[in-house]
């Protein structure tokens, strides 16, 4: 005997919907054997990371300032995973989104708030497009896996910014840290109720509406579709397959640049060393839960960021090390993966006929 898969011919709506809910109960339960082994209670932790996160005015404030790089982020990553194009390189368009705001706001001497914000909002879309752009172009050009360029391009992006800012921008009044001048008043976000939270919040929430209103109200939403679910019979339509690769990973790269601005501009002020602490990786694990939905994406960002928020409760109460919910995160994942396999497929055991 043995077990094989076997593709489901129909899977009910009731299964879809209570398949990814019974993962993610199940990724808490086998995560709680992690919180046993630390000698931490899993109950008492999922209650103060709910507390934490969600249980103040602060709290929550703080959740929603983590959850906005993560919806722009992951927004960009679902763009291109709707075209089976495999964006890997977030993390990187995010640095170089802060590395372009960071030149306009330091160096163009643009002093009215409102054009300078423009500015700043124009050269990080344009600076993470153009940098994810190289990959659209090696892949539409050469077919060169967009997977390899984008994830090396990360380690360039970051190593850049670090050559900057420990180098012709960093600060001379900075004591030795680097970081670049802070920003000027005007090139600063409006924060709201006396937290860190800021306008790029509601610029993440637009560009999700946007991006819903491209992908299925726009004759190129469309497209981006039919050519990844069908590559030849899009060429065989007359789509310009070629040309769609690369704007689909510019437009894909650009919106991740935009959380890199939303950060530097609304958040730090200043660009700095560890501008992104990983939103660029784990945006590809928000797009996949998320099924490449915008809506979607917001959802999955905030229950992230309530995670995240938690996660570094727990640090501190119960001293455990952030690569726990780096772990939380993965089985999550895993067990998400699991759940589609098993909305598309059941495991069957079939009888080996013996022969001689």
């Amino acid at each position: 005997m043995r077990v094989v898969a076997v593709k489901r011919e129909l899977s009910t709506p009731l299964f879809r919907f209570t398949a990814p809910i019974l993962s993610i109960l199940v990724a808490l339960f086998v995560a709680g054997f992690l919180l046993l082994a630390a000698g931490v209670n899993p109950l008492q932790a999922y209650m103060e990371i709910l507390q934490e996160s969600l249980g103040s005015s602060y709290g929550l404030s703080e959740t929603l300032v983590k959850t906005t790089p993560l919806i722009l982020a992951g927004l960009g990553v679902s763009v291109a995973f709707r075209m089976q194009i495999w964006n890997i390189g977030a993390e990187g368009q995010i640095y170089m989104g802060a590395c372009g705001a960071t030149w306009v706001a330091l160096f163009s001497g643009i002093e009215n708030p409102t054009l300078l914000i423009s500015a700043m909002f124009c050269a990080a879309f344009l600076a993470g497009g153009l940098w994810a752009g190289v990959a659209g172009l090696l892949r539409a050009r050469w077919q060169v896996n967009e997977v390899i360029v984008t994830l090396l391009m990360n380690y360039i992006a970051i190593l850049w910014v670090n050559y900057l800012i420990y180098g012709p921008w960093k600060d001379p009044q900075g004591f030795n840290f680097p970081l670049t001048a802070q920003f000027s008043d005007a090139a600063r976000l409006t924060q709201f109720f006396d937290t860190r939270l800021h306008s790029g919040f509601f610029l993440a929430l637009v560009c999700a509406l946007l991006l819903y209103l491209f992908m299925e109200r726009t004759v190129w939403g469309y497209e981006i579709k039919v050519i990844g679910s069908n590559l030849k019979a899009a060429k065989y339509a007359g789509m310009r397959t070629g040309v769609a690769i690369f704007v689909v990973l510019f437009l894909s790269g650009a919106i991740a640049g935009i959380a890199g601005f939303s950060e530097v501009a609304g958040l730090q002020g200043r660009l700095q060393h560890g501008i992104s602490p990983g939103y660029g990786y784990t945006a590809i694990i928000i797009a996949w839960l998320a099924k490449r939905s915008a809506l979607g994406v917001v959802i999955v960002s905030f229950l992230m960021g309530v995670l995240l928020v938690g996660g570094d409760s727990l640090q501190l109460s119960w001293q455990l090390p952030i690569a726990f919910v780096s772990a939380f995160q993965g089985l999550i994942l895993f067990f998400l993966l699991a759940s589609d396999f098993f909305i598309h497929n059941r495991l069957r055991w079939v009888r080996e006929e013996r022969h001689g």
